[in-house]
């Protein structure tokens, strides 16, 4: 199992990136979520919740390649409980403070698996709706899953983009560097294919993890912190991310609406990478809301407000 800590209350790391947020957002003893953990085919997977019985939907949020579920909290799960939703934010595979079970190479298929029983697994806590909220890659596992979930699992998906990273201008553009994009993304789906499918390596030098957010002094914390930005990941993540279909192609997609929350100072997915996910469905309602001023993870304002009224009215709306 991971040496990460087991509670968030332990880590320095989610305390010193928050101080770059408004002081509204900034948590203390009495508003940090309630912290659990979720079995899962042997792994411990770790969940931050504002639980709110009487709430009338519940919003699950999502990490990318670079977050964890306590800086969804932050940016999220916080605000939009004191909105009146429900909101539990999940540590997938490799990140945060989920606990991965010895001997194991957790690759993508897992996430969107994972996501997906857990899913299942709050629907049999209670009846409430859910939408599901994913932040950088995390916003195209929301559609994964959705595509990949049975009918009626979920309300509505929210992003802050929508990439296919089968796409080769995309897969280029996120990429660290021509380098990583070609030759280094051939030696990860070779690795897959063999025992040393496990290698790790950090994302931060495959993927361009410095334009995680536009403020140098929190990129340095995100980069310190081997729960998020520092993580690394199996050479089967990188395959199978980057070759990932869906079980339904965006063309066909008509599970549920869909909000895209874009940032318009992000300099690493901008808005025209999402478009041919987004532009695809039009058999569901999509709507798109520019976040200004924010960065690809949001840290300013007025794009932070901007997100949290959009999130609002958009499960008010598909909830009732």
């Amino acid at each position: 199992m991971s040496e990460r800590p087991r509670w968030y209350r332990d880590q320095q790391a989610w305390r010193d990136l928050q101080q770059f947020l408004p002081q509204r957002l900034r948590l203390t003893g009495d508003t940090e979520p309630a912290e659990e953990y979720w079995d899962w085919r042997g792994h411990h997977v770790h969940l931050d919740r504002y639980p709110l019985p009487g709430a009338p939907a519940k919003i699950v949020l999502h990490h990318g390649v670079g977050t964890n579920g306590r800086q969804m909290s932050l940016v999220a799960g916080a605000t939009l409980a004191q909105r009146g939703f429900e909101t539990v934010a999940l540590d997938n595979l490799g990140y945060g403070l989920t606990q991965v079970a010895d001997g194991t190479a957790p690759g993508y298929h897992d996430w969107i698996q994972l996501t997906t029983d857990f899913l299942a697994y709050e629907s049999t806590r209670d009846d409430r709706p859910i939408v599901l909220y994913g932040l950088s890659a995390g916003g195209m596992l929301t559609y994964h899953v959705a595509a990949h979930a049975p009918r009626g699992t979920l309300r509505g998906i929210i992003g802050t983009t929508f990439l296919d990273p089968r796409d080769k201008t995309v897969w280029r553009a996120v990429s660290h560097d021509p380098f990583h994009a070609t030759f280094g993304t051939a030696v990860f789906n070779f690795l897959a294919r063999t025992p040393l499918r496990g290698v790790r390596y950090p994302m931060s030098a495959a993927s361009k993890m410095s334009a995680l957010c536009n403020n140098p002094d929190a990129m340095k914390v995100f980069l310190r912190d081997n729960t998020s930005a520092g993580s690394w990941v199996s050479a089967r993540f990188f395959s199978e991310f980057g070759a990932y279909a869906p079980d339904i192609e965006p063309a066909d997609f008509d599970v549920c609406p869909v909000l895209h929350t874009q940032p318009a100072e992000d300099h690493w997915t901008p808005l025209e990478l999402s478009k041919p996910v987004t532009g695809a469905i039009t058999k569901v309602p999509v709507t798109t809301v520019v976040l200004d001023n924010a960065g690809h993870y949001p840290l300013e304002e007025p794009g932070l407000t901007q997100m949290h009224d959009a999130i609002t009215e958009f499960v008010t709306k598909d909830t009732r």
